[in-house]
């Protein structure tokens, strides 16, 4: 098994602008475990890849209650600080939910040999689930990281997850911690 780590969505606009209450405070809870997540998946060799939202001023997606933000090529649309990404790391531009929809995530991790990701990030119920989901779809085996992942409310996180806990695509999409992940879940096949 080759394993992959896509974080989605840990950017300024979404976690240090004050504009998302909710997302920020839970977002930025799960970083410590996101850092120690991304050390431990390099010294294995794992490849990263952060998918970011990378919207253009005017997007469809803005018509709704989604106020527009990260747009591309502002600093709003930088992954933060914290987990920035790292030489030798893969950033992927995504205009929609899911990693896979319309970038080149599918060719980049098939290149590379990786038929299992990690998914972290936010927001659970939308870019991490959409993202897992995707990778199920794209072949992959698919891993949402319960203490690397948040939605705007804890309860709402957990409720997601739950879903997801026992569902009929075990292994192929599974809910597990990032330890789990790190020291179980590589010898699943």
């Amino acid at each position: 098994m080759k394993a992959a780590v896509i974080v989605v969505d840990m950017l300024i606009d979404n976690l240090k602008t004050g504009r998302h209450a909710g997302i920020e405070e839970q977002g930025m809870t799960i970083v410590p475990a996101l850092k120690s997540l991304l050390a431990r998946s390099r010294e294995r060799g794992f490849p990263i890849f952060y998918a970011n939202d990378s919207f253009l001023a005017g997007d469809a997606l803005f018509g709704g209650k989604i106020k527009a933000h990260a747009l591309r090529g502002t600093p709003g649309a930088e992954v933060i600080p914290e987990i920035a990404p790292e030489l030798g790391d893969f950033v992927v531009p995504k205009r929609r939910f899911s990693g896979f929809y319309k970038t080149d995530l599918d060719q980049s991790l098939r290149t590379l040999g990786v038929d299992t990701v990690a998914v972290a990030g936010v927001t659970t119920t939308f870019c991490v689930l959409m993202t897992a989901l995707d990778a199920v779809s794209h072949d992959f085996r698919a891993v949402i990281l319960e203490d690397c992942s948040a939605a705007h409310k804890r309860e709402i996180h957990e409720t997601i997850l739950g879903l997801y806990r026992k569902n009929p695509l075990w292994p192929l999409l599974r809910v597990e911690s990032s330890a789990q992940f790190l020291n179980e879940g590589l010898s699943m096949k």
